[in-house]
């Protein structure tokens, strides 16, 4: 696994350059609008493509996932899960952050993931049990277990209807007591980002298995727990994630999180 993740940390590169050579030349006439607010580029088609033909080489009987459809999955033992752009609204505003997101999963387990944020040049990875790094380096979940003392990443998805009175009710609940709010706008990115100890807690709702699968993993590598917003460990099949540093951070959250997510689950 350690060669494996090794040979996707140089594909996600490699896609990451494609991302970051195409900004200079980028053509915002291009993109299109998938669903409200959520768009697509020939840059996230093209880096996706470039993605399933390396991927292919290394692992020949892998299924895809792929956030753009250029590949398929039957039910194989092992499936590749990519999301070539993530944080593509801001790429489209030359807005950091951004990111290739690849996960190697058998069966719901997932075996490796790789984060490659191309703004700062930053790759996370992590296979299972042997641990999560950042640009070689190894990383772990910061000790902070009160809310109160906590930096907080937060995700905003695109359907605002059902989410906004989640944000709603937690907003004025961490605003002024806590050590501060973010929102990115990649969910890979923030995932990292927990497991780097960045974030003390980020969640997020409406977003796909592409969106989480790797940077999860690497959470989970990094000490941390991940979940979904309704405290379940199997989350793979849900829309729905919670990342935090520790368990006992973790359960506070979701005790937060239980009087106001009833129309997100």
């Amino acid at each position: 696994m350690n060669q494996l993740t090794t040979a996707v940390v140089k594909v996600a590169k490699e896609a990451g350059f494609f991302l970051k050579e195409q900004r200079k030349f980028f053509r915002p006439e291009e993109v299109v609008e998938k669903e409200n607010y959520d768009y697509v580029s020939y840059v996230d088609k093209e880096a996706e493509m470039l993605i399933v033909r390396r991927l292919a080489e290394l692992l020949p009987a892998a299924g895809f996932i792929t956030e753009e459809g250029q590949g398929e999955f039957h039910n194989e033992e092992y499936c590749w899960v990519i999301d070539p752009l993530d944080g593509t609204t801001n790429y489209i505003h030359d807005y950091a952050p951004y990111c290739v997101s690849i996960a190697l999963q058998r069966g719901k387990e997932t075996q490796i993931g790789v984060v490659y944020e191309v703004c700062r040049d930053e790759c996370f990875w992590a296979w299972k049990a042997g641990g999560a790094y950042l640009n070689g380096r190894k990383i772990e979940t910061s000790p902070t277990e009160e809310i109160s003392k906590a930096f907080i990443g937060l995700g905003l998805p695109y359907n605002s209807v059902k989410y906004a009175p989640v944000l709603n009710k937690l907003i004025p609940q961490f605003y002024g007591h806590t050590m501060g709010i973010r929102i990115s706008g990649s969910a890979a990115v923030n995932l990292c980002y927990v497991a780097a100890g960045r974030y003390d807690f980020w969640f997020e709702a409406f977003i796909k298995l592409w969106d989480f699968a790797a940077g999860a993993l690497i959470v989970s590598e990094a000490k941390g727990v991940v979940s979904g917003l309704d405290g379940r460990p199997d989350f793979s099949a849900s829309h729905h994630v919670l990342a935090s540093s520790n368990p006992v951070l973790h359960k506070q959250v979701l005790n937060l999180l239980a009087d106001c997510i009833e129309n997100v689950l």
